[in-house]
């Protein structure tokens, strides 16, 4: 955080005043580990990455990778792109071919929705990484009538996301490409909603399982997000985010960012 120095008296003429208040004007950079994604590394001390994403329909070849030259002529350094079902996640293979044939090899990002195994791990083979939603990754249609989980059903649950997710996860670790564990307030699981609430604690704890997923598979090419439309929850939510990571000893980058933010 950084702080500003001001005069403890200022006089109401603006004259000048030697009494003042030493702040300390440093950032502290929170050490985080490297992630590599593509020819860019994200963490680890270097400086930060843009990333933004394009607005074609990623089966427009053409349009996609004229938009995706667009963002990285401009600044963009990693571009993220929509992969809603397999044939958007073929067509990014396509992408990939022409942008490397008529510009350069950007890193891009796969996007993966509800349901998404069969698709992420197709597109695993094409992109530098690949985002899943803990939330939409295994999405379960809530109960009308539940109240409550036990913790069997919390943990059997947990277990089918384990099933759901390693191959993923072993795909990406022997590839040696990265992993966005993207979690949004406003897509939180069922279950982690009815455990811990509408709030930046469910959030944390949604990533902090799939973290362990991972660990587990002894992969940790990992970066961490968790978004909110409001300001206020995405900054409590990031800010758990660090303390909790802080006390389990990890030491994963974080990817800022709004939801809804265009």
């Amino acid at each position: 955080m950084q702080t500003l120095s001001a005069p403890t008296n200022p006089t109401a003429s603006g004259s000048d005043s030697t009494d003042a208040i030493a702040f300390d004007t440093t950032i502290h950079r929170r050490k985080t580990r490297p992630v590599r994604v593509g020819a860019v590394t994200v963490g680890g001390g270097h400086p930060v990455v843009v990333q933004s994403m394009i607005n074609e329909d990623t089966m427009d070849i053409d349009g996609s990778v004229a938009g995706i030259r667009r963002l990285h002529e401009i600044g963009c350094e990693i571009v993220r792109v929509t992969v809603p079902s397999m044939a958007h996640a073929k067509a990014l293979a396509e992408i990939k071919t022409k942008l490397r044939e008529t510009y350069q090899d950007v890193p891009l990002v796969a996007d993966v929705h509800h349901n998404g195994m069969k698709i992420a791990l197709e597109v695993a083979k094409h992109v530098d990484k690949v985002r899943i939603n803990p939330g939409l990754y295994v999405f379960e249609k809530p109960s009308a009538d539940r109240t409550e989980y036990t913790q069997a059903e919390f943990e059997a649950i947990g277990q089918k996301i384990r099933e759901t997710l390693e191959p993923l996860v072993v795909s990406l670790r022997d590839q040696g490409k990265a992993m966005r564990i993207g979690v949004n307030h406003g897509s939180l699981a069922e279950r982690m909603l009815f455990t811990y609430g509408d709030t930046p604690e469910g959030m944390v704890e949604s990533a902090i399982e799939f973290i362990h997923i991972c660990e587990s598979l002894d992969f940790r090419n990992i970066v961490i997000s968790l978004k909110a439309s409001r300001v206020p929850v995405m900054l409590a939510a990031y800010r758990l985010m660090v303390k909790r990571m802080d006390e389990l000893g990890m030491d994963y980058p974080l990817h800022l960012g709004v939801t809804e933010a265009g």
